[in-house]
């Protein structure tokens, strides 16, 4: 289809995409999304390559694109469409389950689903409760105001998967600073290879090391080495790319999501007060943060294997898909009233998809979810006064990242 074709589907095709967030309202999606889901859910965008790509803003066509077996999620395959050319190269430096289609998804995260079941996730919950406790402990001896991204939302993730990977915390710093880069959609190609390039080395320094002694197996790189790599289930360099993975995407989202949940309690004070009164509304509020702020809204998408039918749209074979879950999440028709904050949300079906949905949601989400939700039965008894240190519109915004967030969240009690 050429473009002047594709701008009579999409009054917005002529626009680049992605389109940035309205600064009065960074928590917010994109404008656009809310207008397009009314004019035409299924559209064509046009790409910073030139190329075009069909964008889902609807959760019924969401969920239809995410569990049909007519789409790749590979960025291998001809057509897959690039957000960035960062993303271009992030996509193309390592390949491992998630970028996989079955049946070898299949094979490659089953060997990682008893890891992340919701029952061993709760025998981590002293864990990250102790972890939690050391770095409150540690924010308020040096006293307000201080950076809570710096002080608990970004180490607290990093220091639970660090244990649970067996990575020396220690090493926390550049390996943030290599993950930072290969979430940064605005980073050259070339310096985003070079990170992704280190911490694989790094990780495979780790794993060989595991391999040769892998002790008495209480973390998960050893158990790579004594279940999978020795025996020949799975190779060394495939193991490496998991195992980078999931360091990657075990912190970076929940930091961020930390963050942005507990500015948006901020914001809604009589909220804030109704969590602190009633311990019960923890798990519906961290559902309904997950589903406001759906921040990796750019991580499902896809590309055609043959002709097929999405809404009575014909979507042929090679062309891209972005399905948008954080225009999903803010659908009216799944949501009434979705721009709206609201802790007491009927949440009983975990009805969002900011884990995208189908056979590749978040292995991690049990994880995530624990998290959270010990972080926001925590908070508060520990500071029952805090609060921004600066004025909202002061908050720096990640609005050059895959993963959305704050970069600094001034806090005082």
């Amino acid at each position: 289809m050429s473009t002047n074709e594709a701008s009579k589907t999409c009054p917005f095709a002529q626009a680049i995409f992605p389109w940035p967030r309205d600064n009065k309202s960074p928590l917010n999606p994109p404008p656009q999304y809310a207008a397009l889901r009314k004019e035409s859910p299924i559209a064509r965008v046009k790409l910073w390559d030139g190329n075009l790509a069909w964008l889902i803003t609807d959760m019924e066509h969401f969920r239809e694109v995410m569990t049909s077996p007519h789409f790749s999620a590979s960025p291998l395959t001809e057509g897959f469409p690039f957000v960035s050319p960062s993303r271009a190269a992030q996509s193309k430096s390592y390949q491992t389950f998630i970028t996989m289609d079955p049946p070898e998804h299949g094979q490659y995260r089953r060997t990682l689903t008893k890891e992340f079941m919701a029952k061993r996730m709760q025998e981590l919950r002293p864990l990250v409760q102790q972890s939690l406790d050391h770095l409150l402990d540690e924010m308020e001896q040096k006293g307000a105001p201080a950076d809570f991204i710096e002080s608990v939302a970004l180490p607290l993730p990093s220091l639970v998967i660090s244990i649970m990977l067996g990575v020396p915390y220690g090493d926390h710093g550049k390996l943030q600073k290599w993950s930072a880069d290969r979430m940064d959609l605005s980073i050259a190609p070339e310096e985003l290879t070079q990170s992704a390039t280190n911490m694989a080395r790094y990780i495979d320094g780790l794993l060989r090391e595991k391999e040769a002694n892998p002790g008495d197996g209480n973390d998960l790189l050893s158990r790579m080495a004594v279940e999978w790599i020795n025996p020949g289930r799975v190779s060394h360099a495939d193991a490496v790319q998991m195992a980078t993975l999931l360091y990657l995407a075990g912190h970076e989202t929940t930091a961020n999501q930390i963050g942005l949940g507990l500015l948006s309690l901020f914001k809604h004070p009589d909220q804030r007060a109704a969590l602190m009164a009633d311990a019960s509304l923890v798990k519906g509020a961290v559902e309904e943060m997950l589903r406001f702020h759906s921040i990796t809204h750019m991580n499902s998408n896809r590309v055609a294997t043959q002709d097929v039918m999405i809404g009575g749209q014909l979507i042929r074979k090679g062309e891209g898909v972005l399905a948008l879950l954080h225009a999903a999440n803010h659908d009216p028709a799944a949501f009434p009233n979705p721009e709206h904050f609201d802790i007491r949300r009927d949440t009983k079906d975990q009805s969002h998809v900011a884990f995208s949905f189908g056979i590749h949601q978040c292995l991690g989400q049990p994880l995530a979810r624990l998290e959270l939700q010990v972080v926001f039965e925590t908070i508060f008894k520990r500071f029952p006064d805090l609060q921004l240190a600066v004025p909202e519109e002061e908050l720096p915004f990640k609005d050059k990242s895959f993963v959305y967030g704050l970069r600094a969240l001034p806090v005082r009690w």
